[in-house]
């Protein structure tokens, strides 16, 4: 079984965990109505449309 010689360096492990653990920007789509960046295959909050389509009725217009 393969054992370590050293320990690995706090600079050595924080550069991989770096890498590693890094977190992702979400894709954003476009709303095709109104043009706010949403998550794809979700429902537009801002005008409440899904691909072309009114499905429900937001609370605010602002």
């Amino acid at each position: 079984m393969a054992v370590p010689k050293y320990k690995p360096s706090k600079s050595r492990t924080r550069r991989r965990h770096s890498i590693n653990r890094r977190l992702e920007v979400p894709n954003l789509a476009t709303c095709s109505n109104c043009g706010n960046r949403v998550l794809p295959h979700r429902v537009c909050p801002k005008c409440g449309f899904y691909r072309g389509k009114q499905v429900f009725e937001p609370e605010d217009m602002a």
